[in-house]
This record gives C-alpha cells, sequence and structure tokens, in this order.
C-alpha cells in the first residue's frame, strides 16, 4: 500500500479528476496551454517579488527621512 502524501491530498482537493488523471499516468493534451500558464505564473512571481522589493526600499527611504528630520530638530535644539 503506497502512502498518501499531502500533495495528493492537496491535488485532489483542488481537482478531483486532474488527481485520478496523474495517479493513472494520463498525459494532459493540452501542454500549449499549460506551457503558457506556466509563463503567466513565473511573469506574476517576479512582479510580486518586485513590488516587495519596491515596498522595502519605500519603508528604508521613510525611515531614513525620519531619521533625519530627528537629527536635524535635535541639531536645532542643542
Amino acid at each position: 500500500m503506497r502512502p498518501i502524501r499531502s500533495s495528493d491530498i492537496g491535488n485532489y482537493l483542488y481537482c478531483h479528476r486532474s488527481w485520478w488523471y496523474r495517479k493513472n499516468g494520463a498525459h494532459s493534451e493540452n501542454q500549449m496551454e499549460l506551457a503558457a500558464g506556466t509563463q503567466l505564473h513565473k511573469k506574476h512571481g517576479r512582479q510580486v517579488l518586485a513590488s516587495l522589493l519596491t515596498r522595502i526600499v519605500g519603508m528604508l527611504l521613510f525611515l531614513a527621512a525620519v531619521l533625519l528630520l530627528v537629527a536635524y530638530c535635535t541639531a536645532q535644539v542643542l
């Protein structure tokens, strides 16, 4: 008896038919659409990463501006 993997459960919950086909070794006939979907997911992943990096840079610049403002105000008081 083959152990049940968590990825099998996830695949089954996502699409019962796809899980059954994969289990029985059937290959999908829409390879072009699958390849296009894979490329779309890669592009989206790059966009998400770029967005995350932009957000981090923005937060760092904001922190630097606040620190410079505090340093300026402190220098004016002294």
